[in-house]
């Protein structure tokens, strides 16, 4: 990395991207004492909001965009931040410090923010362009979807990650038929053990939802433009009324890859959220940042992510002490469930289940050695908790004690 660009008071920051992690950068710019200009720019017509509620609270009319704003639109004029709503990047001029906008502007810079986040991938198979086939990114993906499904509808969700069981409850709350189709052998196969795997495809066939595992889907076949069906390898076709495609995400790098900034899945930043260009930060889902707790790099996709990276580059660019750092966590609401996941299951050699997953109320620890890497925690609290107070200091524990509820997680991490 290069050396950190001396950025005076009055710096005109610009910041690319207007999702969780834009919004907060803004917002604690003015919070910091950042008195110069900030310009947000966000491709969509409404200003920053929370995502993870699209998947839950959104479909089901729990929430709407007013009630998910991370700021009211009055919030952006009033702290003097000039918030361009339909508007995207197009290019970065990192010699003449400038951006050009999609609507042809150019803008000139002191410090630059990249928060373009990532986009869903689109499976490149026939019929993917028909109406129904959705993705869930946005407000107004899950406003489509609100719309399409509901009682007496089929819907077929495509990859068994989070945002697909997500999608699936809601579904199933909606009064939708629901059948998931994931390719590998197991649900959540990328990202969680087999424990949690069994746990969650048991608890959403009780409510209902329908899985096919080790599917490979072919192809989208449709009726008059729209998805009727999805063909399987083997010609199977599950008939739906939509499809929700999840199947993961690819960075928006591609501005920072057009100006040569370094990138490796994502955007290479240090832990002051800054580039290889010191007047360049990149936050959020488009980040690949240092992990100094398992020491490695890795690009994360979670809210706790975006607000530390914004934290990250407020900081820097404000003139303030980086903040400390954070155990990456993440959560996921299905049901009656709240699932909260603390750290990430690196060079794991054991793990460990406290709790009985039939009641519903446990944790799985990954562990290496002593040291817990990752814990999993349904309905758990108090492990999740104390799982990540642990994850951060590094302290060994006994395993045994660990695997024994009836010891309290507070006493186990003492």
């Amino acid at each position: 990395m290069s050396d950190p660009a001396n950025l005076a008071s009055g710096a005109h920051v610009v910041i690319l991207g207007a999702g969780h992690a834009g919004g907060t950068a803004a917002a604690l710019l003015r919070q910091y004492g950042h008195a110069g200009p900030i310009t947000l720019v966000g491709e969509e017509p409404i200003p920053p909001y929370q995502r993870p509620p699209l998947s839950k609270a959104w479909l089901k009319g729990e929430a709407d965009a007013d009630a998910l704003t991370l700021k009211p639109l009055a919030f952006y004029p009033e702290h003097d931040i000039d918030f361009r709503a339909s508007t995207r990047a197009v290019a970065i001029n990192r010699g003449a410090k400038t951006v050009t906008l999609s609507d042809g502007a150019t803008v000139s810079y002191d410090a630059l923010i990249l928060a373009t986040g990532a986009r869903a991938i689109a499976l490149p198979i026939p019929g993917a362009e028909l109406e129904g086939v959705m993705f869930l990114r946005t407000a107004a993906d899950a406003e489509l979807l609100k719309a399409t499904i509901g009682p007496g509808k089929r819907l077929a969700v495509v990859g068994g990650g989070y945002i697909g069981l997500e999608v699936a409850a809601s579904g199933r709350a909606l009064g939708a038929e629901v059948v998931v189709l994931e390719r590998e052998t197991r649900l959540l196969a990328r990202v969680a053990c087999e424990a949690l795997s069994t746990f969650f495809k048991a608890y959403h066939e009780q409510h209902g939802v329908v899985f096919e595992l080790g599917a490979n889907v072919e192809a989208f076949e449709g009726r008059d433009g729209h998805v009727a069906g999805v063909r399987l390898a083997g010609g199977r076709v599950i008939a739906c009324d939509a499809v929700v495609v999840g199947v993961g995400a690819h960075p928006n790098d591609e501005l920072a890859r057009d100006c040569g900034l370094e990138t490796a899945r994502g955007v290479v930043v240090d832990l002051d959220a800054r580039t290889s260009d010191p007047s360049i930060f990149a936050i959020g889902d488009v980040a690949h940042r240092p992990m100094p707790i398992y020491g490695r790099m890795f690009r994360m996709e979670s809210v706790p992510n975006a607000l530390e990276g914004a934290k990250q580059a407020a900081s820097a660019i404000a003139g303030r002490p980086a903040p400390a750092g954070e155990v990456p966590w993440q959560w996921s609401d299905q049901y009656d469930l709240k699932l909260q996941i603390a750290g990430y299951a690196f060079d794991v050699d054991r793990i460990l289940l406290r709790g009985d997953p039939t009641t519903a109320k446990f944790a799985v620890f990954h562990l290496q050695g002593d040291l817990v890497q990752s814990v999993e925690a349904i309905n758990s609290p108090p492990e999740f908790m104390m799982g990540k107070q642990l994850i951060l200091g590094r302290k060994p524990v006994d395993k045994g004690r660990l695997a024994d509820p009836s010891i309290s997680m507070k006493e186990v991490a003492a």
